[in-house]
């Protein structure tokens, strides 16, 4: 069940479309059979299951749209938040890609490999505590992006709830490192531009770095060779 709670909570995540409007409460109802995330958070993810049912598709769009589009803070890559747009980047997304290769893995979207929705398919896929610890390995990111969706009021803030109540304890100095970056409001452009220029993020004094993002890249981008094969 745990796996296929991955893969809901990644597909309430996509842009939204008619299908995801139709399938968003089947996609709660898999969420809560799994038993794993807490009751106030299942309600929580009630309201974005009506948002997302009652609401006008195109306002819905719009709304996304701003969120994790316009926003570097709230981006739906992982290594946004760990590299910037540093050359760093390329390297890292090409080891993520090696990755899902060496569990038999192809991707079939125009999604880059650090998209979390993509991430949460490869999770779903996984056994069950190789699947966790990946997940894990990714908290503070996770933690940070619900922060600051909750300041925003967004019914979005609850799918980030449930993955960091599944993915554990984040290392807090991680996180308030991330949340200590710029967070500009999405209608104020000469802001996100310049969020968008700022350097890539670290995490803590340059010379002592942050374990838990060097975890994120070293277990997302070194297969190992003991690593059972995906479910």
């Amino acid at each position: 069940m745990m796996s296929a709670t991955y893969s809901a909570l990644g597909r309430l995540l996509t842009y939204p479309d008619a299908d995801l409007q139709a399938s968003a409460e089947e996609l709660a109802a898999v969420i809560r059979a799994d038993g794993r995330v807490p009751v106030r958070i299942q309600k929580a993810l009630n309201r974005l299951v009506e948002d997302l049912k009652g609401g006008d598709i195109y306002s819905l769009q719009e709304q996304y749209v701003d969120l994790f589009d316009r926003s570097r803070s709230l981006s739906l890559n992982l290594y946004e938040h760990v590299h910037g747009e540093s050359r760093d980047r390329g390297e890292a997304m090409a080891g993520l890609l090696e990755l899902y290769r060496s569990e038999g893995l192809e991707l079939a979207t125009s999604e880059l490999p650090d998209h979390l929705p993509v991430f949460l398919e490869f999770l779903s896929l996984l056994p069950a505590d190789r699947a966790a610890s990946l997940l894990g390995e990714a908290a503070h990111v996770l933690e940070a992006i619900g922060e600051r969706l909750h300041r925003r009021g967004s019914s979005y803030r609850s799918v980030f709830g449930a993955l960091a109540a599944l993915a554990g304890a984040a290392d807090a100095a991680a996180v308030a490192a991330l949340l200590s970056e710029p967070d500009p409001d999405p209608d104020d452009l000469t802001a996100l531009d310049e969020a968008w220029e700022d350097t890539p993020v670290t995490f803590g004094p340059d010379d002592v770095g942050c374990p838990k993002a060097d975890a994120l890249v070293a277990a997302m981008n070194t297969p190992s060779a003991q690593r059972p094969s995906a479910a």
